[in-house]
């Protein structure tokens, strides 16, 4: 499966940024492998890290090159360092850079597809806030959006109430958000925004939730589960005794590959 490490200058954050890509290849008929594969372009999956990782984490703890080889789905890997995909308050604008940029830039150098029904988001712990956000507020885009562990709330963060004490973390959630009060209701407070688009009648993407019983963040996962359980497409997998660990990243990805409505013949 072909793997590209593309470094290039944001313009939106004025700075150096990365992405790691990976697309289907053509198996010839003596079995080895030929070029890119060749018809309509690909489906695509942007695929988000966690909050201490960088856009090679999926690549290096998972076998996600050959999942999605075995899908026909184009993976866009992107790094935003400790942003929790959000424009900051007190830093750059990453979630403008993730929502608008890096889909233009990857579309300008590789053949993937701008149909809704092709475009998808999934990302494991804050990179599951991320992709949430995706669909929650680029829901015209998105046809479904999956969170591996998410932290889909940010406010105990910000209330001091986190059961995960990383310095760096809970200062850059400071930075990024600002107050518990400034995060409620804000464009970032997943929930708020959600019950805003139900109330609109908005057409959203599907959702899949994942989460190990085992993981300092299931009780986020289970707030969510219980907001929002039947008014939104919505699937939920608890995976007993799992923690937040790659070990259940690797085998959750694919069931959320296997879950994705691939459209027939998108490749």
């Amino acid at each position: 499966m072909p793997l590209a490490q593309v470094e290039f200058f944001s313009e939106t954050l004025s700075l150096s940024s990365s992405f790691t890509a990976v697309f289907p290849q053509q198996a010839t008929s003596i079995g080895t492998r030929g070029g890119l594969e060749q018809g309509p372009p690909y489906p695509v999956l942007y695929l988000l890290h966690g909050a201490t990782d960088n856009h090679t984490n999926w690549q290096r703890f998972t076998s996600i090159e050959r999942y999605a080889q075995e899908k026909g789905i184009a993976v866009i890997m992107p790094s935003v360092h400790l942003s929790f995909y959000s424009d900051q308050k007190m830093g750059l604008p990453y979630f403008t850079f993730l929502s608008e940029e890096l889909p233009a830039v990857a579309g300008s150098l590789f053949r993937l597809s701008d149909r809704r029904e092709d475009w998808f988001a999934a990302g494991l712990s804050m990179g599951g806030y991320g992709a949430f956000k995706l669909g929650i507020r680029c829901p015209e885009r998105f046809a479904a959006v999956a969170s591996l562990s998410g932290s889909l709330s940010q406010r105990t963060r910000l209330t001091g109430e986190s059961p995960i004490g990383n310095a760096a973390v809970l200062r850059m959630a400071m930075l990024t958000f600002g107050s518990a009060e400034e995060y409620d209701g804000s464009p970032d407070d997943l929930a708020h925004v959600l019950e805003q688009h139900l109330a609109a009648g908005t057409r959203l993407p599907r959702f899949y939730q994942g989460c190990g019983t085992n993981d300092f963040n299931i009780g986020l996962n289970r707030d969510f589960r219980r907001q929002f359980e039947g008014r939104i497409d919505l699937t939920c997998v608890e995976t007993a005794d799992a923690g937040h660990e790659w070990s259940y990243w690797d085998a959750a990805i694919r069931d959320v590959l296997d879950w994705l409505p691939l459209r027939r013949g998108a490749r």
